[in-house]
């Protein structure tokens, strides 16, 4: 349960109220209650064909590329010799993703240090100047190839981000105004930068599958009141409170990206919630890493020969995608956009189009039920996941080019 609501609660819940500005109080409040309930049913949708794929291919456990994989192999016969195509498509989607949200943690850390300094040290520099000064401790920090040593550090960033909510509630729920301050629906052009940050915001759909195979009685994963359903409920209820209460506080004023940059400058406690989310985010980045390295790292070693060409190739590799996740951050410093951007490109076609896809090729030869209403249920979903992806990169590609026409 912990793994869970840690895998899908990260920037993503403190953006919530920059979505809900993109979208209205109304819109917003039922429009992420839906995305929960679609998300959840997507993550169901996985673990269901990787049990049924598991029975096929006399396997104990599968991960999301190897379901996708095994899906296509003992699919259509058409689709089959696509199959380990389909791995690499997921693997490359895999590593956007991550590498997408360490390049948020990137413009996350710089753009909360840089209000921390300009209060305390009244020193004004640019956001890229935190950036550089980031870089080599994050470098470090990412040499760490063992997940063990990480895990005391995983814990004490889970700790300040559960403090630093906390205190942001706290503040958010002081002196609210009545609702009608606020607009109950946004505008048709500001829709698909709302679905960006909020499938954004549900980024857990890669934890589901490890999650379930390393479980002691992984029956109590799925179920009406198993850990899915109860993490995610929570992560949904989470993110909707954060983004309804923080955008009825601040109204339009709400800063893009992150509601921390909304804290009173001069509240001590203010300043320290900035300072525990920027720390709490950093100390993240090496959990969000380890997914892309274990994805690339397989494919580089084999061109390696010698043990000393291997020990030093890891390292040159892991510092390389760092420097490629600080390149972009420096490129990109719109925390908002890119927020919006990675949600709208590589969120949706993990957690909204595979999902559905892997079910009707798993169960094509059984069948979808009456008039075939599990086919029509899963290609609506495929063509939500599809608008949200065309539109919402075709908006947020925008604001990164033309900022300000947002």
């Amino acid at each position: 349960m912990i793994h869970l609501l840690k895998g899908n609660i990260g920037t993503g819940i403190l953006a919530m109220p920059d979505a809900f500005r993109n979208a209205g109080l109304v819109v917003g409040t039922f429009g992420t209650l839906i995305m929960g309930i679609i998300c959840t049913h997507c993550m169901h949708m996985l673990v269901k064909c990787c049990h049924e794929l598991c029975r096929r291919t006399q396997r104990p456990a599968l991960d999301f590329s190897e379901v996708v994989e095994a899906a296509f192999s003992t699919g259509p016969s058409i689709l089959r010799t696509y199959s380990h195509f389909s791995k690499i498509i997921v693997n490359v989607f895999l590593c956007i993703t991550q590498l997408g949200f360490c390049c948020v943690y990137f413009v996350f850390v710089a753009a909360n240090l840089s209000e921390v300094v300009k209060h305390f040290l009244n020193v004004n520099l640019s956001v890229h100047t935190y950036l550089m000064m980031m870089l080599v401790p994050m470098i470090m920090l990412n040499w760490v190839k063992n997940l063990k040593y990480l895990t005391p550090v995983s814990l004490f960033a889970a700790i300040l981000t559960v403090v630093g909510l906390g205190i942001t509630f706290f503040y958010m729920l002081q002196g609210l105004p009545k609702t009608s301050t606020v607009h109950a629906f946004a505008s048709w052009k500001q829709l698909p930068l709302y679905f960006g940050t909020a499938i954004y915001a549900f980024e857990g759909i890669g934890v589901i599958l490890p999650l379930e195979n390393n479980m002691k009685n992984p029956q109590d994963f799925g179920g009406c009141t198993g850990v899915l359903n109860t993490g995610m409920v929570i992560v949904a209820a989470l993110y909707t409170a954060v983004g309804f209460f923080g955008y009825l506080k601040y109204g339009d004023a709400v800063k893009v990206g992150s509601i921390t940059l909304n804290l009173p400058p001069g509240d001590i406690l203010a300043q320290c919630v900035r300072i525990m989310m920027a720390v709490a985010i950093f100390l993240s980045y090496g959990l969000q890493f380890y997914v892309p390295m274990n994805v690339v790292w397989p494919m580089v070693k084999p061109h390696l020969t010698s043990e000393k060409t291997q020990f030093i190739g890891e390292y040159v590799l892991r510092t390389f995608l760092v420097i490629l996740t600080f390149a972009l951050a420096a490129a990109i410093p719109n925390l908002g956009a890119v927020i919006s951007l990675v949600g709208a490109v590589s969120s949706s076609t993990l957690a909204l189009i595979f999902p559905p896809f892997i079910e009707i090729i798993t169960f094509w030869h059984v069948g979808f039920g009456k008039n075939n209403w599990v086919l029509w249920k899963d290609i609506a979903i495929i063509v939500f996941g599809l608008c949200g992806f065309g539109f919402g990169s075709y908006v947020s590609i925008t604001n990164i080019i033309w900022p300000d026409l947002e």
